[in-house]
């Protein structure tokens, strides 16, 4: 067997770096394909504003001329100012079920961040913790959610064996309609509010680019002492709301004030993976035709942001925002939801999911190597 090369990716070769995922995964069941042309948005370093604070190189692996890995190293300048830390990241990481070409990658990612001033590698990360994160450890069993990953089996292997340990596990919850007493989470929800006078409203779409705008700053106050918060500019930001604003419910999207400012808000997205996942990451030419038809059956939801202002945090504010989602997707005719993801470190966010009647079946993590 030849050896492996790991190069950077040129213009060319980035569609080889989008296509990998699609020849390596397309015996898993449970794999959700993205969009090719979502991916290459992402992907571009001239027009996507990520990388405004940021840098990033992709790598390929090759052995016998054929791609049999792929990864990009990313300084994100954003996160260490924030932090004030010398951090690097990994992300966009596939791999054949080879420790040598996965230690390769890692090697070269590392290798390529420390030239840059970091001392730590971080990941993975697609491309910061605003994004898909985390590697899966445990649920293979399950398709992904709405801008959740997904892996084979093999990977948290890979990274153990290259020397890469676990900082942090994200959790996954997930909660039906025979596990959740509504009538409880209802009337725990509106003690709440009544207790902090805070009142809780769906988005206003006629106003959409002011409440974005708002909902942008409470993000950085709601999150600034999260481990792994990444500030993002208002132009990420708004990018991320144009692209949510074409599947969001507004019963979903939850606002929290107390008078007139803003306190908090929820966010929860229809599971468009279940309309993605025929499709097979192609618009064209049935790919559009099969997501709208697929689309009316979704009937699951993913609660990914919730955020509460720091003198509203010890309140129950926020366990009150998830029942209130829970209810409205409730009223929406979805069946099952899911909370995610949640640091395993926040206690008192999962123990109010089990209490609710929540049961965590996925876990992520994001491995470090110094």
């Amino acid at each position: 067997m030849g050896g492996i090369d790991v190069v950077a990716a040129d213009k060319q070769a980035l569609n080889t770096f989008v296509e990998l995922p699609y020849r390596l995964y397309r015996d898993l069941p449970h794999w959700v394909p993205p969009l090719r042309i979502a991916v290459k948005e992402l992907l571009d370093r001239g027009k996507h504003p990520f990388y405004k604070n940021a840098e990033a190189e992709f790598f390929l692996a090759r052995r016998d001329g054929q791609t049999v890995g792929r990864i990009a190293a990313i300084i994100d300048r954003a996160h260490n100012s924030f932090h004030h830390e010398d951090a690097g990241f990994f992300g966009f990481f596939e791999c054949a079920d080879d420790p040598a070409v996965a230690e390769e990658l890692l090697h070269r990612a590392r290798q390529w961040v420390f030239e840059r001033g970091a001392k730590l590698l971080r990941g993975p990360v697609n491309p910061s913790t605003n994004y898909e994160c985390g590697m899966l450890v445990d649920g293979f069993d399950a398709d992904p959610q709405v801008m959740m990953p997904y892996n084979p089996p093999y990977y948290p292997s890979l990274m153990e064996r290259a020397g890469l340990r676990k900082a942090k596990d994200l959790l996954a919850y997930a909660s039906t309609p025979d596990r959740v007493q509504l009538q409880k989470i209802e009337h725990a929800a509106k003690r709440v509010y009544a207790k902090t006078g805070v009142r809780v409203r769906p988005i206003d779409m006629k106003d959409f680019a002011r409440e974005v705008e708002r909902i942008w700053k409470v993000y950085g106050a709601a999150w600034s002492r999260n481990w792994g918060f990444v500030p993002m500019s208002r132009e990420e930001f708004f990018l991320m709301g144009k692209e949510m604003k074409q599947i969001l419910k507004p019963d979903l999207v939850l606002v929290g004030e107390a008078g007139n400012q803003m306190v908090g808000f929820a966010l929860a997205l229809p599971d468009v993976n279940q309309a993605l996942k025929p499709a097979r990451g192609r618009l064209f030419p049935t790919g559009l035709l099969k997501i709208l038809y697929h689309q009316r059956r979704i009937n699951s939801v993913r609660v990914l942001a919730l955020g509460v202002v720091p003198e509203h945090r010890a309140s129950g504010v926020a366990a009150a925002f998830y029942a209130t989602l829970v209810q409205n997707a409730r009223k929406l005719g979805y069946k099952t939801c899911e909370m995610s993801w949640i640091l395993e470190d926040n206690a008192l966010m999962n123990r109010s999911l089990e209490v609710m009647g929540a049961k965590r079946y996925k876990t992520y993590r994001i491995y470090e190597w110094s």
